[in-house]
């Protein structure tokens, strides 16, 4: 059972719902319908919510109707009532806490997650929020969003898409039994070397495809052609990948400002023409892992004879950066990327409303727009 299970649902959530229950308890229940909504466009991911719900409401002996104005995965609108709930209001009243705080932070990474696979439809993207999160429960919830989003954008837009994460207890949400991963810069560190690093890594797991990250030393160009050519086999078959993940303190080995303008200007000259903002500005042409950096090794790696080694890109990949790579049409193959969790909490925030009391509409002054007015139809979200 997911936490809370029934028996610890009033020491989390809040007591004036507690208080509430003890005074409908003393009066007599009734039936409530409750409208549920959202201050900015998500994409729909009620899933672990309405899991829990329902498990809660099976320790309770009770049913709830649930009216779901849309499917997982569409589009909703700010303030767009997404749901309705019908039930007891004796056994609902207090599992208003919980049951929002399961549902809004996964709609907005849902919603992020799409963006990000929708802007950039040729890359995979790997889900690497894990330490990101607070706690399991978190992990998996976004986890789960990430799957939602990523669904859409196949859907839509035919993406690839997110192809797996990082810890094998949310990998079942991207169709995997264990999670993916290789090599983090402790491994480096450990090695000495990154070519020491992608040895033992093969050593350790031969005939796997490998991925080796090369900014440890500020050798991004020296080390990925050190180690493509002592695994030339692997390189040839497209199964070494190198992974960028340049602090954004320096540029990365042979890029300064003034050549990262050149390296743009030779391979997508469009992207620096137009007025850029500051921060997209950075992403192109910047410190860390910017378009530039990723057009120079992609270049770097042709010129040698290794056009099949894939370029995994990292490190501040959320919605705004994953738009300018697009724009730039950046090399990137694989996005390791954690920046699709919501940045601005109070974004979160789902709300909950009665509207109805055995049968009868009743809301507080302003949240009127609440009120059902129509059948759910799934297909109406964009």
């Amino acid at each position: 059972m997911r936490h809370p299970n029934n028996g610890e649902i009033e020491r989390y959530t809040d007591h004036y719902f507690n208080r509430s229950k003890q005074v409908i308890g003393k009066f007599g229940d009734c039936q409530v319908t409750y409208a549920i909504f959202m201050r900015r466009p998500v994409v729909f991911a009620p899933r672990l919510a309405l899991e829990w719900l329902e498990e809660t409401g099976r320790a309770r002996n009770t049913k709830v109707e649930l009216d779901l104005r849309y499917n997982e995965g569409k589009w909703v609108g700010a303030g767009e009532p997404m749901m309705h709930i019908t039930g007891s209001f004796f056994h609902l009243v207090d599992l208003e806490t919980i049951f929002l705080q399961k549902l809004g932070p996964a709609c907005v990474a849902a919603y992020n997650a799409w963006t990000m696979c929708a802007d950039m439809p040729k890359a995979a993207f790997l889900a690497m929020d894990a330490r990101h999160c607070a706690g399991q429960e978190m992990a998996e919830m976004m986890a789960y969003a990430a799957s939602v989003g990523s669904a859409r954008a196949k859907r839509k837009v035919g993406a690839v898409g997110f192809i797996g994460n990082a810890t094998h207890a949310t990998a079942h949400f991207f169709g995997r039994d264990q999670g993916l991963g290789t090599m983090p810069h402790a491994l480096i560190g450990y090695a000495g070397t990154t070519l020491r690093a992608a040895e033992m890594f093969h050593e350790t797991f031969p005939g796997e495809p490998m991925t080796v990250l090369v900014d440890y030393f500020a050798r991004e160009i020296s080390d990925s052609l050190e180690v493509c050519r002592r695994f030339p086999d692997l390189a040839a078959k497209g199964m070494l990948s190198l992974r960028l993940d340049t602090t954004g303190g320096r540029y990365i080995e042979g890029l300064d400002p003034a050549s990262s303008y050149a390296v743009l200007e030779r391979f997508s000259p469009e992207s620096i023409r137009g007025y850029r903002s500051e921060e997209e500005l950075r992403f192109l042409v910047g410190t860390g892992v910017s378009a530039a950096a990723i057009f120079h090794l992609r270049a770097e790696l042709d010129r040698e004879g290794f056009d099949k080694v894939k370029i995994v890109a990292s490190s501040g990949f959320g919605p705004a950066k994953c738009r300018i790579m697009a724009e730039a049409e950046a090399p990137i193959d694989v996005v390791g990327s954690g920046s699709f969790l919501p940045s601005n909490w109070t974004e979160t925030y789902a709300t909950a409303d009665i509207v109805e009391y055995d049968g009868q509409k009743r809301v507080k002054v302003g949240r009127e727009f609440l009120h059902r007015t129509r059948e759910a139809d799934s297909t109406r979200s964009p």
